[in-house]
C-alpha cells in the first residue's frame, strides 16, 4: 500500500510538527493531496471503471423482488437520481436472473447480479446481459460448474466480485482461528481468487465485509497489502439509518483516508436512496467526491434569535438537488456568523426574527425570517 512520504513520522504535538518542518505542508490547501490511492488493477462494469484511478464508485442494492420488474426499475431510477453509479440486485432463482434483460432496457447504470451457490443462476444472469456477477467460486460446487460460469463471463466480458463475509467463513478457518479474524478473511478471499486465476480469469473484485469496524478495517488493510485487485468497501449489517451511518462513516472513512478502496456501498436498514446520500457525504469529506455542495450549520446556543433548525433541514434537502461544489452556511449569530463562515460562497446569519444574507463573509442585506428559505434558495440557484 502506498502512502504519503511522511507515513513513518510520528508527531506528539504541534510544536514537534513545526520542528519537523511540515506544518505548512499540512495546510488546508495541500492536505487534500496527502493520500495516495492504492494502486489496483482496473475492471469495467458495463461502462464504469473500478480500480486504477483516483475515484471511488458508489453502489447500492435494491430491496425489491428482482422478478417484480416495475418495482425494481422504479427503485433503480430513484437511486440513479440520488447518484448511484452501479446497482446490485438479488437473484434467488432463474426467474430473477431472466428479469435482468428487461430491467436493463429501462435503467441507465450497470447492474450486478448477487448470487449464492447455484451456478445456473449466474449463467442465466450472464445470458440476460448482467454487467457483473457477485458469487463465491468456492461455494458453487465442482470445478466444472465454476468453469461454466467463468467461460460465459470471459465470453461476455463480465467481471466477478468475490464477497467474503465474517459470518460465513469456511469451517476450517473458523475452527482454526476460533473466531473471524482479518487473516482468516483474507485467506478465504485468496482461496476464491486462486480458483479463478487457475482458470485464467482475472477480472476480479474483492470485498471483505464484517459488522465489526475493527475487523473490517484490518481485513481490508491486509488485503491491500497482499493483492492488487480492486476492493469493494462495506461495513455489513451496519444497522439503522442512524447507527449504520456512524459505523460506515468511521470504518469506510478510515480506509478511504488511507487510500484503500475502489468502490463502496453504505449498508443501511433503510431506504437504499439514503445509502447513496451517506456515501456521497463520506466521499466528499475524504476529498473523493467534488460535485456536491457543503452545508455549514451552526449547532445553536442561547444567543440564537431566530428559528434556525427548520431552515437548516429544508436547505439541506434542497441542496441534494444541486450538483456543484458550493459551500452554503446557515449560522445562528448575526455578530459572529459571517466571520465564522466567511469562506462560504453564500449564507445566512441570524438576527432577531430575521437573517443577514452574506456572500464570502460580506453582508449583502437583511431578510425577514419568513423569507429566508426562499431567498437563500434563489441566491443559490443564481450561483449555478
Amino acid at each position: 500500500m502506498k502512502n504519503s512520504k511522511y507515513k513513518n513520522i510520528k508527531f506528539q504535538n504541534i510544536r514537534e510538527i513545526r520542528k519537523k518542518g511540515v506544518y505548512d505542508y499540512l495546510s488546508n490547501h495541500t492536505r487534500r493531496n496527502m493520500v495516495e490511492r492504492n494502486e489496483t488493477r482496473k475492471i469495467f462494469v458495463g461502462n464504469v471503471q473500478i480500480g486504477g484511478q483516483n475515484k471511488v464508485v458508489i453502489q447500492s442494492m435494491t430491496n425489491t423482488k428482482t422478478k417484480d420488474i416495475n418495482a425494481t426499475v422504479n427503485q433503480i431510477l430513484q437511486l440513479e437520481k440520488a447518484g448511484c453509479e452501479i446497482i446490485r440486485v438479488a437473484c434467488l432463482d432463474l426467474e430473477d436472473a431472466k428479469a435482468i434483460k428487461d430491467i436493463k432496457k429501462k435503467i441507465h447504470i450497470p447492474i450486478v447480479a448477487d448470487i449464492h451457490f447455484d451456478y445456473r443462476i449466474a449463467i442465466e444472469a450472464a445470458k440476460a446481459g448482467v454487467d457483473k456477477i457477485r458469487i463465491n467460486p468456492g461455494n458453487i460446487g465442482s470445478i466444472d460448474r465454476v468453469k461454466a460460469v467463468v467461460d460465459i463471463c470471459k465470453e461476455k466480458k463480465i467481471p466477478i466480485r468475490i464477497g467474503v463475509n465474517s459470518g460465513s467463513l469456511p469451517k476450517d478457518i473458523l475452527e482454526r482461528d476460533g473466531k473471524p479474524t482479518a487473516e482468516g478473511m483474507v485467506e478465504a478471499g485468496l482461496r476464491h481468487i486462486k480458483i479463478l486465476e487457475n482458470l485464467n480469469f482475472f477480472d476480479i473484485a474483492l470485498s471483505l465485509k464484517a459488522s465489526s469496524i475493527d475487523l473490517c478495517v484490518e481485513s481490508y488493510r491486509k488485503a491491500a497489502e497482499t493483492i492488487n485487485y480492486p476492493l469493494h468497501l462495506g461495513v455489513t449489517h451496519a444497522g439503522t439509518e442512524f447507527s449504520g451511518t456512524i459505523s460506515s462513516s468511521i470504518g469506510l472513512g478510515i480506509l478511504l483516508r488511507e487510500g484503500i478502496g475502489d468502490t463502496m456501498r453504505v449498508s443501511l436498514s433503510s431506504d437504499p436512496v439514503k445509502e447513496i446520500k451517506v456515501a456521497k457525504e463520506i466521499l466528499k469529506d475524504c476529498n473523493l467526491y467534488n460535485n456536491m455542495p457543503t452545508l455549514i450549520a451552526c449547532p445553536t446556543c442561547g444567543r440564537i434569535q431566530y428559528d434556525l433548525i427548520p431552515i437548516v433541514n429544508e436547505i439541506e434537502e434542497f441542496l441534494t438537488t444541486i450538483k456543484k461544489p458550493i459551500t452554503v452556511a446557515v449560522m445562528g449569530c448575526g455578530v459572529n456568523g459571517p466571520n465564522e463562515a466567511k469562506f462560504a460562497d453564500i449564507g445566512i446569519a441570524g438576527g432577531v426574527r430575521e437573517g443577514l444574507l452574506f456572500k464570502k463573509g460580506e453582508i449583502i442585506k437583511k431578510v425577514k425570517q419568513e423569507d429566508i428559505v426562499n431567498v437563500l434558495k434563489e441566491e443559490i440557484l443564481n450561483m449555478i
